[in-house]
């Protein structure tokens, strides 16, 4: 969908490709973006693709290419910004495509520094963001040949994919590009870099290049480098930056405007309100436990810090003890994970809801409460994706599905696609055999997709609204 990102088109924006003559042969995956492993890879499994800068490119899976005008879901993946690709067998939207009647679009896009290094002596850092416009642009001129319908978009992303929507959604030029959203996982929290701090990660990057500060050429010398040298730099500068409970990578978008998460929610509200962009989001019912369990630095967390974690968010450090009152006989790295759980995603989510319904758009929230039984990992990060494209061969012996029905789990991804579907039809995830109402404050109605699929409410508001203040004012 755009040209080789690669000599004088590293750190620019993508352009158009060459046009060939004939039909090009599109029959195989392409290489994905220059990455290191995921390190999720501890609950999720891990993969190997060849990596290389010629990543621009889509993976489309339709029913049929007749012209039928199907619904269209454009795929943005997670993995922070830092690994992944759009074009992986876990996501293969064949399924999707086949049982829901819609044609599916993954994306590849830059990643890690090569997609948001932002210094004066290079550029802003948008490049992955233009090349997620490119790809839905691509979409909008080409899809009706594979049987699509261009007026007719959902953009579904989970983690860093989904908070790329939400940057989509505050940009008026990309919110136009598709008409429904749907956000797997989102981590509001974390907003976008401003420009000093970016430029601060970039410098840190150049040290580890040992690319002086000051040298005159640094945007030659960048773009000299190997792939393989920036993603090691780019690691070097993410341990360097590290904090106690903190897994905020160091290169994602830039945007001195929405670097509040406050403001960084309204603007992505206000921009689905004004595009009339409909959502459903949610999150896993543990988030964090995936990430601080396969974290040895955790194994055995400073009470102190801990201690200092819950003051932060929570307002004062006995909230712990809420937390150890909801789950008994909890380790420490437990109720940190539930806590950052709640203030990264739960309660942020809670309010881009929230915001969503003022503008007039409409909101679905979900719960994903389904934990296999020899997981360590609990409902985790990342653990609804085999359930969202019913791809669990291409899974493996993943440990977060560990002791898993077979048949259940495959059920209940069956539950889910169908209301993924029925959103991309009709704009409501409701199906015959399982109505979903929208969000509503204060009462909330959640869909939980578990061991019992349902809705599920808090009337009063009470639990909801307390943890959704507590994250307010520790903003």
């Amino acid at each position: 969908y755009a040209a080789p990102p690669t000599g004088a088109r590293r750190f620019a924006p993508p352009e158009p490709p060459e046009e060939w003559e004939g039909i090009r042969r599109a029959t195989a995956h392409g290489p994905i973006a220059p990455q290191p492993p995921s390190r999720l890879r501890a609950a999720m499994g891990d993969y190997t693709r060849p990596q290389d800068e010629d990543c621009l490119t889509l993976t489309i899976a339709t029913p049929a290419a007749d012209g039928h005008g199907r619904p269209v879901v454009v795929w943005l993946h997670g993995g922070a910004y830092l690994s992944g690709a759009g074009s992986l067998d876990w996501y293969d939207g064949s399924m999707l495509a086949s049982d829901g009647d819609l044609v599916f679009v993954g994306v590849n896009y830059r990643l890690g520094a090569l997609g948001f290094l932002h210094h004066p002596a290079v550029g802003n850092g948008d490049y992955a963001m233009l090349d997620m416009i490119a790809a839905l642009e691509w979409v909008r001129d080409n899809i009706e040949a594979f049987g699509g319908d261009p007026a007719r978009v959902t953009v579904m992303g989970q983690s860093a994919g989904a908070h790329a929507i939400m940057c989509l959604l505050a940009r008026p030029k990309a919110r136009t590009l598709f008409r429904r959203a749907v956000l797997q996982s989102a981590p509001p929290s974390l907003a976008t870099l401003t420009t000093v701090r970016a430029t601060g990660h970039a410098e840190r990057l150049l040290d580890a290049l040992d690319v002086p500060r000051d040298a005159p050429d640094i945007a030659e010398r960048l773009r000299a480098e190997t792939p393989g040298r920036l993603v090691a730099a780019q690691m070097a500068v993410a341990r360097q930056i590290a904090e106690f409970a903190d897994v905020a990578p160091p290169f994602v978008p830039v945007s001195d405007a929405l670097s509040d998460p406050h403001d960084f929610i309204a603007a992505a509200a206000k921009g689905a309100g004004e595009a009339g962009v409909d959502v459903v989001i949610g999150t896993t019912r543990e988030e964090m436990h995936a990430f601080f369990a396969a974290d040895p630095s955790m194994a055995d967390p400073d009470p102190a810090l801990v201690a200092a974690q819950f003051s932060r968010l929570a307002g004062r450090a006995e909230a712990i003890e809420d937390y150890r009152n909801r789950r008994p006989g909890a380790s420490l790295v437990d109720l940190i994970s539930d806590l950052v759980t709640d203030f990264m995603f739960l309660y942020p989510s809670l309010a881009f809801a929230d915001s969503i319904t003022r503008t007039g758009s409409k909101a679905w929230a979900y719960a994903f409460d389904c934990a296999a039984p020899r997981n360590g990992f609990r409902a985790c990060h990342c653990i609804e994706l085999p359930f969202t494209f019913g791809t669990f061969p291409a899974w493996g012996d993943a440990p977060m599905l560990a002791g898993g029905d077979r048949r259940e789990m495959a059920m209940l991804s069956a539950t889910m696609r169908a209301a993924w579907a029925a959103f991309a039809h009709d704009g409501d995830p409701s199906t015959g055999a399982l109505p979903w109402p929208p969000y509503r404050a204060p009462d909330r109605r959640t869909m939980v997709f578990g061991s019992v699929t349902g809705v599920a409410g808090d009337p009063a508001g009470v639990a909801w609204r307390e943890g959704y203040e507590r994250w307010r004012i520790a903003l």
